[in-house]
């Protein structure tokens, strides 16, 4: 199997697995089926072999672990849009928390993720950021390996300490700025942040495997808590995405991914993010195709993506948005702009008026026109 069936409208709209690494959106109101779009796009990938990393937000991705149960109106979708042989059934599936509470835990070092993702979760002003830069570079020098928050609070000890001497080296570092990050510190550690750093580090082999009968593992994190820490929770996902690209190797233009990336609530990812780190995810989302992974952002709104990182998503699911607000008639006018121009087709007016579980696409192939259509 090669493609993915997402839907039907005047004709059965497919993702085809050879396009799939072109990256995605996946945009609508609340409540107007995005989430099912993306479980719909997640078991079309573990059938067709390719791993999944997902993010569950809300806490009904996990469902995936479990075959369905049939009801009435299931029967009618199924009978609309024409699927033959349909079953219901398990997908293979494996937990991860940060937490490791609800799934394996996941770990990094704190050398591993870096000091501007590390800054950011902190949520440090431009100063305390330029202290958190000199003791990484200071450890580098040193050869000194940073794996938990104990290793850095003790190395900022040694910073203050000697501060006069590394102010001449590498900058003025001030007593101040360096308490304020060993307070930042403390803060993440009471909200149980410091699960994240330590040993055994996440190996990303870890992500790309198959079960015994060849479907691609589902790898689901538990975020329904991690979401209350937003920082923390993209700036995870960050960290992920770009050891996915710093180690994968070249493999061109694949037939299939060899791993596809949901990232839920994607607009956290760039809520006061610093140019620095937008350009940093834009660097990753243009480059990272031709590792073999494709990146699937969901958010309600696609202006809630910059513009840089929206231009590189090729294929594109919008449900509804509702035009209450300004804003709203603003980005229902933004969405539009993004598809292709079809005479036949009013697409503003149509994004307005979708129902649940209808939605809009940009072409998953070429020559294929912008339609309505219901999801599955």
């Amino acid at each position: 199997m090669n493609e993915i069936l997402i839907g039907k409208g005047e004709q059965p709209v497919h993702l085809l697995a050879r396009y799939a690494n072109r990256h995605g959106l996946i945009a609508g109101a609340t409540g107007t089926g995005k989430t099912i779009s993306l479980l719909v796009m997640a078991e079309g990938f573990s059938r067709m072999g390719v791993p999944v990393f997902i993010a569950d937000v809300k806490g009904d991705v996990a469902g995936l672990a479990l075959p369905g149960a049939t009801n009435e109106k299931i029967q009618q979708r199924i009978a609309q849009i024409g699927i033959k042989d349909y079953i219901h059934e398990a997908s293979p599936v494996l937990f991860w928390d940060l937490y490791g509470k609800a799934g394996h835990p996941v770990r990094t070092t704190v050398s591993e993720i870096g000091p501007t993702l590390l800054g950011r979760i902190l949520e440090l002003n431009d100063t305390q950021s330029g202290v958190l830069d000199i003791a990484f570079k200071l450890a580098d020098d040193q050869a000194l390996l940073l794996l938990d928050l104990d290793d850095l609070r003790a190395l900022l000890g040694f910073i203050a300490d000697n501060r006069q001497e590394i102010s001449m080296q590498y900058g003025l570092v001030s007593t101040q700025s360096v308490a304020a990050v060993q307070r930042a510190l403390l803060t993440l550690e009471r909200e149980g942040g410091e699960s994240l750093f330590g040993e055994p580090a996440l190996e990303l082999v870890d992500l790309l495997r198959t079960d015994l009968s060849g479907r691609g593992i589902i790898n689901i994190l538990a975020a329904d808590q991690l979401i209350l820490k937003p920082r923390l929770y993209s700036s995870f996902l960050l960290w992920l995405l770009s050891e996915l690209f710093e180690n994968l190797p070249e493999v061109g233009d694949p037939d299939k991914p060899r791993l596809v990336f949901f990232f839920d609530e994607a607009h956290l990812l760039f809520d006061d993010a610093p140019p620095a780190l937008r350009q940093r995810v834009e660097q990753v989302v243009r480059i990272i195709r031709s590792k073999g992974v494709g990146v699937y952002f969901c958010s309600q709104f696609p202006d809630d993506v910059p513009n840089e990182i929206l231009g590189q998503l090729g294929n594109r699911i919008q449900h509804a948005l509702r035009a209450y607000t300004p804003r709203d008639q603003k980005s229902v006018r933004t969405a539009a702009e993004t598809f292709v121009p079809n005479p036949k087709l009013n697409v503003a007016g149509v994004i307005s008026q979708l129902g649940v579980g209808e939605a809009s696409c940009l072409p998953f192939r070429k020559k294929v026109c912008p339609c309505r259509w219901n999801a599955r």
